[in-house]
């Protein structure tokens, strides 16, 4: 009886250890399966194309060269690995290959986020939470630098709150985690930003003696993660380059990804918040200050910047996990101390099996699915038409912005808002609404354009059939070409 008791907790143990890998391999078969989805933001091609220039030169940008608007200005890449991963799996497998990647670190996130969650919640509530997570995120799961560093931002959340919990400091061993995290993507700093408030949660009950050393030792903790933020081929100029995007003002308004929330209409972001609310009232959980700060800081991060809702589906879920546990613990089984070679046999089989699925399924779905970008980022007619021409300075929507750069086209503006500034890119937006008729031709004349490339329907394209001295050229249900009317030549008929 004390022999099949014992078998039945290891079986159980070594089932739960797989939990975390099945809910990684479920995710990533059903982005890969909905991969197409991710290939919807033009900036990838800019992504692309950097790391394409990395790899061919062994260097990194320090200067801007895609656009003729900013050329030569300053500008560092903080994504500058992510973009060297993208390039290299773009040769080789077409747009299967940031897909594939991009699947990997979801599945990844998923799989780390079950794991940490895994110490405090039962299984079912930690895959549902998972599940809630990915839902979340949806709108800004992208082929971008940020997709591949999200697995590690849950992982370091996750030291941090694990240390906060057991009244400790972070082992250093971690600090590497916060170096990857630099190279692939700038929001590292969200990291760096997390250290004080975990620090205050980790201290907050202790007398104030073990207080002082405790904090002595977080803030020791938190002058070697910044020192290893900068250890990246920047340099300190990582930490500046990363933050440069925060001091954009009135253009985070604009720029759909740093809008604030709409609740207009019932979205799952509003239904998070609300049951949020619930859980609270309805487990009556009492928390720290300073944990309910880092649950008001996620849920601000959310309600300013849709593209954070995906921290705050990732890390609230991770300062409740304890909290939540405590009101209602797991079963406490004393698991054997010692493991028979079987078991772990067992263990390791599984996961190979796991794996070996995934890997095939990712073998029969490529051989009849070919991944293609979203046909509204890329006007390939137009930008044909434009090259034959030979355009030297192209009015370009901000949406073709990286397309452009993948046709190694030079760029009135593109994704890279933090190089070309607040003022420009409003000064930008503006003209494309057309607030004012004089932004319009004043842009036009200022920077001596040849040839605009706009959105079909935007309102600029229309005003320009109108403008004396302007032509329309070229037109598809994309994008519209004008240009100067005593360069039009024989025009192109509309498509329709």
């Amino acid at each position: 009886m004390s022999l099949s008791f014992t078998n039945s907790i290891t079986v159980q143990g070594r089932a739960r250890a797989l939990v975390p890998l099945c809910v990684g391999a479920g995710a990533y078969l059903f982005f890969l399966y909905i991969g197409d989805t991710l290939l919807q933001d033009s900036d990838s091609f800019w992504q692309i194309k950097i790391g394409q220039w990395i790899l061919d030169h062994h260097a990194l940008p320090y200067t801007d060269f895609y656009s003729f608007t900013r050329q030569g200005q300053p500008w560092i890449s903080t994504s500058w690995l992510s973009q060297i991963l993208f390039s290299v799996s773009y040769t080789q497998w077409d747009w299967a290959g940031p897909v594939i990647l991009s699947a990997l670190a979801i599945a990844a996130s998923a799989a780390i986020f079950v794991y940490l969650l895994d110490a405090h919640l039962e299984i079912p509530h930690s895959v549902l939470f998972a599940m809630l997570a990915v839902l979340l995120s949806l709108h800004h799961i992208l082929a971008r630098p940020h997709i591949l560093a999200l697995p590690v931002m849950i992982a370091w959340v996750g030291v941090l709150m694990n240390a906060a919990d057991r009244k400790v400091t972070p082992s250093w061993v971690w600090l590497p985690l916060m170096s990857l995290w630099a190279n692939l993507h700038g929001g590292f700093v969200l990291g760096l930003a997390l250290i004080g408030p975990m620090a205050l949660e980790a201290i907050w009950t202790l007398d104030s003696g073990k207080q002082i050393r405790l904090l002595a030792r977080w803030f020791l903790f938190g002058v070697a993660a910044m020192a290893a933020a900068c250890v990246t081929p920047y340099g300190w100029r990582t930490l500046l380059g990363a933050t440069n995007i925060l001091n954009l003002g009135e253009l985070l308004s604009v720029i759909s990804e740093w809008m604030p929330a709409n609740f207009a209409s019932f979205s799952a972001f509003e239904g998070a918040i609300l049951g949020l609310i619930a859980i609270g009232l309805f487990r009556g959980l009492t928390l720290s200050p300073p944990r309910i700060l880092l649950i008001l800081l996620f849920t601000w991060m959310g309600l300013t910047h849709v593209r954070s809702i995906e921290a705050f589906a990732f890390l609230v879920p991770l300062a409740l996990a304890k909290p939540l546990g405590e009101t209602s613990p797991l079963p406490q089984t004393d698991t054997p101390a010692t493991e028979s070679w079987a078991a772990r046999y067992v263990t390791m089989t599984g996961a190979l099996m796991i794996a070996a699925a995934a890997w095939t399924s990712t073998s029969i779905y490529m051989s009849h699915h070919r991944f293609t970008f979203t046909m509204d980022q890329t006007p390939v007619a137009a930008v044909d038409l434009l090259q034959q021409r030979k355009a030297q300075r192209i009015f370009n929507a901000y949406q073709f912005g990286g397309y452009l750069i993948s046709r190694d086209i030079p760029v009135f503006v593109d994704g890279r808002a933090e190089l070309y500034g607040e003022k420009f890119v409003m000064d930008f937006f503006k003209a494309i609404e057309v607030k004012k008729l004089d932004n319009l031709t004043r842009l036009l004349d200022e920077y001596k354009i040849d040839a605009t490339l706009l959105v079909a329907d935007s309102p600029a394209a229309q005003v320009l059939d109108h403008i004396k001295g302007w032509k329309r050229l070229y037109g598809d249900n994309i994008a519209v070409i004008h240009v100067r009317d005593d360069e039009a030549g024989a025009v192109a008929p509309a498509k329709p």
